[in-house]
């Protein structure tokens, strides 16, 4: 019994790990088309990406549309630990014949999460367009708005929220025990749950992405990279705070080239 059960274990987690798989992939292939296309062609024509005059309702959709994709893109590999741990509790669950829900359920309240942060995001790049502070790419044109954002997201990196946060990311089996909630509603509430902290861990380091674009694959895979480190590797959390450092360091120094001019 114990080595079936074993052997379910593992297939149940093949096919999450492939499912999560195959989403980042698409949403990361999404992004290439996007960024293929802006390259192709003057960002004023481009039927893909908002132009470059004042935008209207399309625009701000096809912008939400993309940012809630680049969430799904950057955010749910960095989920798979989590993600994995409850759908092998559930399948134990299952097998032992107890109520269970499907791990869709959870990443379904995860997403919902990242997807309000779209929505905050569109607008703030909306407002930045407005004021000429980005290029096509969608990046910076201001050293003071890059150094600002950069320092913002080093001091950010040493507060106790940032810590609190990455805290419970770092820890899913400790979440699951504490804040376990029965039923769909219950499994959809505690992806809720952990966006939260999710995005309370991220959210200034999503801000980056207008340093060096937002349609910058190196530099979304990079910022990536980074929020999987500090959430899975040894000491990422101090992995994290020397970065925050490098980042304090890198923003006084734009800053101070800029109000030098």
């Amino acid at each position: 019994m114990s080595t079936a059960l074993e052997t379910l274990l593992k297939r149940d987690r093949l096919v999450v790990m492939s499912g999560l798989v195959g989403i980042a992939a698409l949403a990361w292939a999404y992004m290439g088309y996007l960024a293929a296309d802006m390259a192709a062609m003057d960002a004023a024509m481009a039927l893909a990406m908002p132009r470059l005059q004042a935008w209207g309702l399309l625009e701000l959709v096809l912008l939400g549309v993309m940012w809630a994709v680049m969430m799904v893109a950057m955010m749910v590999p960095t989920a798979a630990p989590m993600l994995l741990l409850f759908a092998t509790i559930n399948r134990r669950r299952r097998a032992q014949q107890r109520p269970y829900v499907p791990t869709a359920i959870f990443l379904g309240g995860y997403l919902l999460v990242w997807t309000a942060f779209s929505a905050v995001a569109t607008l703030a790049q909306w407002g930045l367009h407005a004021a000429a502070l980005l290029s096509p790419m969608m990046a910076s044109r201001s050293p003071l708005l890059g150094g600002g954002l950069l320092l913002a997201a080093g001091i950010y990196q040493w507060t106790p929220l940032k810590y609190t946060c990455l805290r419970h990311c770092r820890t899913p089996l400790g979440f699951l025990m504490t804040d376990w909630r029965e039923g769909a509603k219950g499994a959809l509430a505690m992806g809720i749950k952990h966006g939260l902290y999710c995005t309370g861990c991220c959210w200034v380091l999503m801000a980056l992405l207008f340093v060096a674009g937002v349609m910058n694959l190196l530099w979304v895979a990079a910022i990536t990279a980074f929020v999987l480190v500090e959430k899975v590797a040894p000491r990422g959390d101090w992995v994290g705070r020397l970065a925050g450092s490098s980042l304090v360091a890198a923003g006084l120094v734009l800053l101070g080239q800029a109000l030098a001019r």
